[in-house]
């Protein structure tokens, strides 16, 4: 076993061990894959600076996402096909999540179902919602989120319809994989993986087969979202949302001041700056390019958070610098798992959090609710446009 040192340590190793169509779905973006690229390197433009001679004892990143403790500013983010990547990835995900104490975020295209994650988890998690056509299958589904004493919802704005995803096509992406010649060729190089997915019976969409109607294939992501997410979405179904489900709501896929404006009138109790990691309007910005000018016109009445890019603990800093009250990560969870199920996912917290904490130490501060965009070189960072 070789030794893991960061998040790009556990990439290596779940390209390695992950069925190709499956890594690519997760460390892959939309048309270009420029703004999937551009989420990672303009975190790297942004540079710290460094104070010396000052007490670095008593450290603490513990903060508080939308009223849940947490150990640091990050949760896990909702990740489609999660148990693709790993057998029940998405049970030894919120695992790992409770025992380091984070929040875990259940997608609607998760492949282990919200009462699977329920019933082998015992901390609160969240879920994450697409709007589709089929009201009444919305509608079980958030009363199935009650059953399960989910603690937050996340309605996932930016996917009415799917992006570009060449490598998702190429790869004839579904779920489980069929058994093309090209696909047995490929699992017949990953026999960890083939063995874990023998030991589960967990192999499609759990959250959908058998609670959505008019689907053509129920193996295939596209068809689940060209066929069913509805993209006549707009902020009066955000409304019944928030009616129905009647908790706290998260809003993700803001981008824009004018509709993180339009997301606090809707009452989201946090919203979070994304672009969906890169993976639908490839040419729109970074997100840590986005954030500044979000926190400034709502930063003052909801939580702001951010995702997209976020492979160090550096990288958490440096958006909380910029007034990002939380983060959420997908890809460095995605590898973790990959690499290594439920204790590669607790090392990515563990690089994360140590890295985070290190940082802020080296910054000057030993709590991270003091730190501001004073840890940051001036002229390095994005600011309102």
């Amino acid at each position: 076993m070789p030794v893991i040192t960061n998040i790009e340590d556990l990439r290596v190793l779940a390209q390695k061990r992950v069925p190709k169509m499956f890594y690519d779905y997760a460390d892959s973006g939309s048309w270009t894959e420029g703004t999937y690229q551009a989420n990672e390197s303009e975190f790297a433009k942004i540079k710290l600076r460094q104070r010396v001679a000052v007490n670095m004892e008593n450290r603490s990143t513990a903060v508080e996402l939308v009223g849940q403790a947490a150990k640091m500013p990050v949760a896990i983010a909702p990740v489609g096909l999660t148990g693709m990547q790993h057998a029940d990835g998405e049970i030894h995900a919120a695992r790992a999540a409770e025992q380091f104490g984070i929040p875990f975020a259940l997608s609607t295209m998760s492949i282990c179902s919200i009462e699977d994650v329920a019933e082998h988890s015992s901390a609160p998690f969240w879920f994450q919602l697409y709007m589709m056509r089929d009201r009444e299958a919305m509608a079980r589904m958030i009363d199935r989120c009650k059953a399960a004493r989910c603690s937050a919802l996340i309605l996932t704005l930016d996917l009415q319809v799917i992006g570009q995803r060449h490598k998702d096509l190429k790869n004839g992406l579904s779920a489980p994989p069929r058994p093309t010649v090209a696909n047995l060729l490929n699992l017949a190089t990953k026999p960890r993986w083939c063995l874990g997915m023998l030991g589960t019976q967990r192999r499609t969409f759990g959250n959908l087969v058998g609670h959505v109607k008019g689907v053509s294939d129920m193996n295939s992501l596209s068809a689940w979202t060209n066929e069913q997410f509805d993209p006549r979405l707009n902020w009066d179904d955000v409304a019944w949302v928030k009616e129905r489900w009647g908790g706290k709501l998260i809003l993700k896929g803001i981008m824009e001041a004018e509709d993180a404006e339009l997301a606090v009138k809707a009452g989201a109790d946090a919203i979070v700056v994304s672009n969906h990691g890169g993976r639908q309007l490839d040419g729109a910005p970074a997100t840590i390019e986005a954030l500044p000018a979000i926190v400034q016109a709502v930063g003052s009445q909801t939580e702001v958070w951010m995702d997209g890019g976020i492979r160090s603990g550096q990288d958490v800093l440096k958006a909380w610098a910029l007034g990002a009250r939380g983060t959420m990560i997908g890809r460095a969870m995605v590898y973790g798992l990959g690499a290594m199920g439920e204790a590669g996912v607790s090392k990515a917290l563990q690089i994360l959090h140590k890295e985070l904490d290190v940082t802020m130490a080296f910054c000057g501060h030993t709590q991270l609710r003091g730190v501001d965009r004073s840890i940051l070189v001036p002229g390095t960072y994005p600011v309102p446009r």
